[in-house]
């Protein structure tokens, strides 16, 4: 059963995410990911995560596909004008590729190559727009296809945005332009989450809850600090620090947040970050 399958089954949906390699040496992140083959409904692979230089997330999904293993090709509209968005999620149709995440993506200026000059011809939003223009047979030009995609379109939201209301009017817009699912930000704090899914309540659409395995008591105040709607409590701070063993205190972390989210929301993605071994062991301390 295809993603969007299990998710109009109504399905707890789980995923998780993988990172390129910067190189060629593929061998390693594909192990990883036939680590949770099986247990995961799909897996992400990112676009220049970050603004790093990597290879393409659109030849790391092909490989998984041959595999067996059901790929979210991220796409960013940071690197490419709308030729390239739209002459790659022909591409990724013509491999088999089913699942696209919309995404802005995030500025060169904060990566590894940071004189590279930034696109932006697109955003997210306008991006779904030319998804949806695809699949029903025609280019961004009005232009007809030969033989259009079929995709499950997914969106990302961030739950703790304040306020949250222009979050909730882009969700609608989305909807609106054909996104069928949604990842979230990082859920470390349920009270936050719970007042965004009450603000969500009237929207007919899956919310996948993220989760981002905390590596130090350092990466979660970094996070605080810098990254928008994002907000580690103290007391998980606290127990980051306190920690003797991190990776074991990091993995009962993520494993209690995936249980008290699964009565709330739709499924859960699983964001590693560079951990991408301990995503079994924290489906295994999850139950899942």
């Amino acid at each position: 059963m295809a993603l969007c399958e299990k998710i109009q089954s109504g399905k707890f949906i789980i995923t998780s995410e993988i990172a390129p390699p910067k190189g060629i040496d593929v061998e390693e992140i594909l192990k990883d990911a036939e680590l949770v083959k099986g247990r995961v409904d799909a897996i992400n692979v990112t676009d220049l995560q970050s603004s790093v230089m990597r290879t393409g997330s659109l030849a790391i999904c092909k490989l998984l596909l041959e595999r067996g293993l059901e790929p979210v090709f991220q796409i960013t509209c940071r690197d490419r004008n709308r030729l390239a968005l739209q002459s790659d999620l022909l591409s990724a149709a013509v491999f088999g590729i089913q699942n696209v995440l919309a995404l802005t993506g995030d500025h060169p200026a904060l990566g590894d190559h940071p004189g590279a000059k930034p696109v932006f011809d697109l955003d997210s939003m306008q991006l779904l727009e030319a998804i949806r223009g695809l699949q029903s047979g025609k280019d961004m030009a009005g232009k007809e296809l030969k033989g259009s995609p079929k995709f499950c379109v997914g969106a990302v939201v961030n739950p703790g945005a304040d306020p949250i209301e222009p979050e909730i009017i882009k969700m609608e817009k989305k909807i609106e332009a054909g996104a069928q699912f949604f990842q979230t930000q990082a859920i470390y704090e349920m009270h936050l989450f719970e007042k965004f899914l009450k603000a969500a309540s009237h929207l007919k659409t899956t919310i996948i809850a993220g989760i981002v395995l905390l590596k130090s008591a350092g990466m979660a105040r970094y996070m605080n600090k810098n990254v928008a709607g994002v907000f580690v409590p103290e007391d998980l701070i606290q127990e980051m620090e306190q920690a003797k063993d991190k990776s074991v205190k990091s993995i009962e972390i993520a494993a209690r947040l995936i249980k008290e989210l699964k009565p709330i929301c739709q499924g859960v993605h699983i964001m590693p970050i560079g951990w991408d071994k301990k995503v079994p062991l924290v489906l295994n301390a999850a139950g899942l």
